[in-house]
Formats: structure tokens, C-alpha cells, sequence
């Protein structure tokens, strides 16, 4: 089989409705796969004020708004008939999930169903947000649900090793490969530090910029950043904190930390111009599964000082490109921070390192591992 002869139905809860590290990497996917000559249909909510435009063919799923304060997010409830009957006309020969809730199991389902090949991708620790809103007597059920998921289909490719051990943990028993993520080296350099941005900002000569890279949600970790913060100031570490990002959390987060620069949602190269102009990315999120943010900072030359949880601990190496810290020990972080912020070398050593690591991961070469795993499915089955 060739890539031409795949024709792909990939089912996401958000491909571009609202901007994060998992939708952007599943439209890099799509549009590599499109220039490979693979045919490809994506299922998603939609809404009228997308964060960007779609890559590819985009199908709108019925879905109703997330109760609990995150209605930014859709929820589709089922395969609709207008949705199967787009699918039948379509015809796939294969089917890639990207969440595990109701619509990726209806279209799990839908492709058993018709003796269709199934990948499912993950993308986000979802056991983890419980913890974040007073929940966690959900999270059993969660694993379980999750378990029974992703045992459901024929292949899952996962962004690290580490989240690839927790799922065998769990019990799945799917075969499962490595689908990390890529960086546009073009835009994510150290050339693109500006000293003139940083004091438009009113970031004052060397003044030393922890930075926080993201959507602006409880789940990231925005309790135990501001409590580090509070902690560097209490020991007299100079320090500024940089936000880039927006989020339902900003106004709880700016309370937090009064003294904070917020930048907002950052695009492009300005982006990429943002980034370089940290000093340390501080990424305490544990619910990451691979951090797009960290290695944007790696490529950058940026150090990272970052939670030892999946993702982080795929891309940095402790105490060379940054430094992984037990989740939420603020003692810990703060000791790491302040370890940059007070020694220069020990910075531009760890910026070196950590560009230098960037540079292997090349989104073309990542992408091409899906489309390799698409055909050797294809193969097992006998397709």
C-alpha cells in the first residue's frame, strides 16, 4: 500500500477552535500528510470565532460548550447521523482518534463496526485535571475508561517514552510507538531575542525574566508558579515574571503575581521572539505529554526548569539543558531558579545544550513516523 491509497478520518475535540499544543500538532500532521498524497477528512467541533484557520478538510461535529466554568471547549456527546452519513460518503480505510471521550469512542466503534484499521494518538494527560478541580475521586474511573480506550484499537502513538510507560502501566496492551512533536527552527532561534521588546515591556536591562509559556488554565500549574514567585522574592532573588498567554485563569493568575509583565497570546515570529526573550522558562504543568513549550524554549536557548513528569522528562536532561524538579516541592524550584538567575555560565551552558538537543527534532521526520505506523497498520491487517 501506498500513501495515495490511505484515506484518513481523523476525529479530534479541537482542531482549531481554540489554540493549544495538541491541535497545532495535529494540523502540522495533517498538512505533511496532505503534501504525501494522503487523503484526509478531520471531525471536530467547531465554532464561529475559530483561533485559526483549519488545515485541510474540516467537518463541524454537533457539540455543546463544557459546563464548569471551561466552556471556551466543546463536548460532542455522539456520532451524529449527519456526521455517519458524511462518513459513509467519505469512505476511509482508516480511523485516528485523539481523545479518548464519546466521539473518539463512537468512531472507534463505527470502524469496528465496517472492519476498518484504528489509531488513536494521545495527546493529554486527562487523569490529571481532576486534581485541579476538587475531583479526584474521578480519576479510578477515568484510568479505566482510558484503559479500555485505548485497548480498543489497533496502534496508539504516543509523544515520549514516559507517557508510552504509564499506559502500559494502566493495562493496555495495544502496541504502541513514538510520535513526538517538532519545532520551526525558523522561527524558535536564540537570534530571535529583543532586547527593545523586552523594554517595551518594561523589562529593565539584564533584569532577570522567568517566563510562563501557555493557556492560562488551572491545570497548568499556575498555583505552584506563583507560589515559587513568591518564594524568590521572600529570599530577594531579583526577578520579573513574564506571561505569554492568555487564558479563563488570567485575572486569578495576575492576583497572584502582582508584579508579572502579560504579554498576551503571542503569534508567529512574534512568538518565537517572545520566547527568546525569557531567561528561564518555568514549567511546572504535570499534565503535559510532551511540552511543546519546552522544547520551543530548548530551541530557543532558553533553559527550563520544569516539573519531572512525562513530557519534560523525554526532552531534558537534569542539570545539562535545564532542571526537572519533583512536582510540586516550591523549595525545589525556587533553588533551581535562583541557580540560573545568580550564575551566568551556568545559563549560557545550559542554553547551548538545550538548542543543540532541539535541532533533532525536525517536523517532517516526526510526521513521517504517523504516516509509517498508518501503513504498517494497514499491512497487519492485511489490507
Amino acid at each position: 500500500m501506498k500513501p495515495t491509497d490511505l484515506r484518513v478520518a481523523l476525529f479530534s475535540g479541537n482542531y482549531n477552535y481554540v489554540r493549544d499544543g495538541a491541535n497545532q500538532a495535529l494540523n502540522m500532521l495533517v498538512g505533511y500528510l496532505l503534501r504525501q498524497g494522503v487523503t484526509v477528512r478531520v471531525y471536530s467541533p467547531t465554532t464561529k470565532t475559530p483561533a485559526f484557520e483549519p488545515t485541510g478538510d474540516l467537518v463541524s461535529v454537533p457539540a455543546l460548550p463544557i459546563p464548569g466554568g471551561r466552556g471556551e471547549y466543546k463536548f460532542a456527546w455522539r456520532l451524529a447521523p449527519e456526521t455517519r452519513a458524511d462518513l459513509e460518503a467519505f469512505a476511509p480505510n482508516i480511523i485516528h482518534v485523539t481523545a479518548p471521550e464519546v466521539l473518539g469512542h463512537r468512531a472507534v466503534t463505527w470502524a469496528r463496526e465496517r472492519g476498518l484499521a484504528t489509531i488513536s494518538s494521545l495527546h493529554t494527560r486527562f487523569e490529571t485535571y481532576p486534581a485541579y478541580y476538587h475531583l479526584t475521586f474521578l480519576v479510578p474511573l477515568m484510568i479505566k475508561g482510558m484503559t479500555r480506550f485505548y485497548n480498543r484499537v489497533d496502534q496508539v502513538v504516543t509523544p515520549g517514552q514516559s507517557t508510552a510507560d504509564i499506559l502500559r502501566e494502566w493495562g493496555v496492551e495495544t502496541p504502541i510507538r513514538i510520535w513526538a512533536r517538532g519545532v520551526d527552527h525558523a522561527r524558535f532561534n536564540p537570534g530571535m531575542r529583543s532586547q527593545e521588546w523586552r523594554r517595551s515591556l518594561g523589562l529593565a536591562g539584564e533584569e532577570f525574566a522567568v517566563g510562563f509559556l501557555g493557556r492560562l488554565v488551572l491545570e497548568k500549574g499556575l498555583d505552584i508558579f506563583a507560589e515559587v514567585c513568591r518564594t524568590l522574592t521572600s529570599r530577594g532573588v531579583p526577578h520579573r515574571v513574564l506571561v505569554i498567554g492568555d487564558g479563563p485563569a488570567r485575572e486569578w493568575f495576575a492576583g497572584q503575581v502582582p508584579e508579572a509583565v502579560f504579554a498576551g497570546f503571542q503569534r508567529g515570529d512574534d512568538l518565537g521572539r517572545a520566547v527568546a526573550s525569557m531567561d528561564v522558562l518555568f514549567n511546572p504543568s504535570v499534565t503535559e505529554t510532551f511540552g511543546n513549550v519546552t522544547l520551543e524554549a530548548m530551541a530557543c536557548g532558553i533553559p527550563v526548569v520544569a516539573a519531572r513528569a512525562t513530557g519534560a522528562v523525554d526532552l531534558i536532561e537534569d542539570g545539562v539543558n535545564g532542571f526537572l524538579v519533583p512536582p510540586r516541592d516550591v523549595s525545589a524550584y525556587a533553588d533551581a531558579i535562583a541557580r540560573l538567575a545568580e550564575d551566568a555560565e551556568l545559563r549560557r551552558a545550559q542554553s547551548h545544550a538545550g538548542h543543540q538537543k532541539a535541532q533533532a527534532y525536525q517536523w517532517d521526520d516526526i510526521n513521517q513516523v504517523v504516516l509509517d505506523t498508518y501503513l504498517e497498520v494497514m499491512e497487519r491487517r492485511g489490507k
